[in-house]
């Protein structure tokens, strides 16, 4: 189901279609060097994981989603509003194909994700974590609404940055 467009791209929901191009994104040892431990996720994680995201539209609305160009119907990345380990605020996570990238469609995915949240379900605070080497990513939440919040130690004694787009001030 789609969810949105943006000018270049349409997201939509996640399905069991999409089992092997989520494994081309998030198997890329370069792509997943920010991405939770650093490693590239196994084949067999990816059905499990398209079953966690559906779960997570029919508790909550919403979860992560794949991002389509609309020009040529190629599923370029993943982009989500989640609740990792049940938290309660939301937290915009994205992942793109590394021949994607320098194209700005992380940050138009990002801020309409954002948007969308807002007016779709009422969200008034997104937060994100990266590390705070991942200056890439850390531009694009910045062109995306997001502003640094604070720097604080992972379960695993890394540094994390915590970003957040607030309504009363963001985008």
């Amino acid at each position: 189901m789609e969810l949105f467009t943006t000018q270049r791209l349409i997201v939509r929901e996640l399905d069991f279609d999409d089992e092997e191009s989520l494994f081309a994104v998030y198997s890329d040892p370069e792509a997943m060097r920010w991405v939770d431990d650093g490693q590239p996720i196994p084949r067999g994680d990816c059905t499990r994981w398209i079953e966690v995201t559906r779960r997570n539209y029919a508790t909550r609305g919403y979860g992560m989603s794949a991002v389509v160009l609309a020009e040529s119907g190629e599923v370029v990345g993943y982009c989500g509003l989640v609740h990792p380990g049940g938290q309660e605020e939301a937290e915009v996570k994205y992942a793109f194909l590394r021949a994607h990238w320098g194209a700005g469609l992380a940050t138009e995915t990002v801020t309409a994700m954002i948007e969308w949240g807002r007016e779709r379900f009422g969200l008034r605070r997104v937060i994100a974590t990266l590390s705070p080497e991942n200056l890439a990513s850390k531009r694009v939440l910045e062109k995306s609404g997001l502003a640094s919040i604070e720097v604080r130690r992972d379960e695993d004694g890394s540094e994390v940055l915590v970003m957040a787009w607030e309504a009363s001030t963001g985008a």
